[in-house]
């Protein structure tokens, strides 16, 4: 298994990413107003523990293959593919987030599980295709809850 830079850097990238998608989680949960809080409010917790969850495996991961997880917040905005969000008290705007992002991230494990499977990284590919299959799920039933 020849791992090289690059392919550690999309993973801290990635890592990156979800800890920006974390924040913006926490602060929908937090600023969530209207008919569906109580529906969302709860959601968005779930999301967000998931997230802590995700995150620290990647981490995790990135050390296993002897590179250095990034930690800074300013690296995090630096390289994360999404931006912090405006404050969102409305749930449908939550939800066409949370839906946008997870496309974002899906592009991002695949284009890794990809480059995991080319070099024989079954660790990397494992958690991929675990994030993959998981988001695939919430983002049918997010875009059920959308009307898409």
């Amino acid at each position: 298994m020849e791992i090289t830079t690059t392919y550690t850097d999309k993973l801290n990238r990635l890592l990156a990413t979800y800890q920006v998608h974390y924040q913006n989680l926490r602060a929908i949960h937090w600023n969530i107003k209207g008919a569906n809080f109580f529906e969302l409010h709860l959601k968005y917790e779930e999301l967000y523990t998931r997230t802590q969850v995700i995150i620290d495996d990647l981490a995790e991961r990135i050390l296993t293959l002897g590179a250095t997880p990034i930690h800074r917040f300013q690296d995090y905005l630096n390289e994360s593919a999404l931006s912090e969000n405006p404050t969102i008290h409305e749930g449908h705007a939550g939800m066409t987030y949370i839906h946008q992002a997870q496309e974002t991230l899906l592009t991002m494990e695949r284009e890794i599980m990809r480059e995991a499977a080319d070099c024989e990284d079954e660790g990397t590919n494992a958690l991929m295709s675990d994030l993959v299959r998981e988001k695939e799920k919430t983002n049918w039933m997010f875009s059920a809850w959308l009307n898409h």
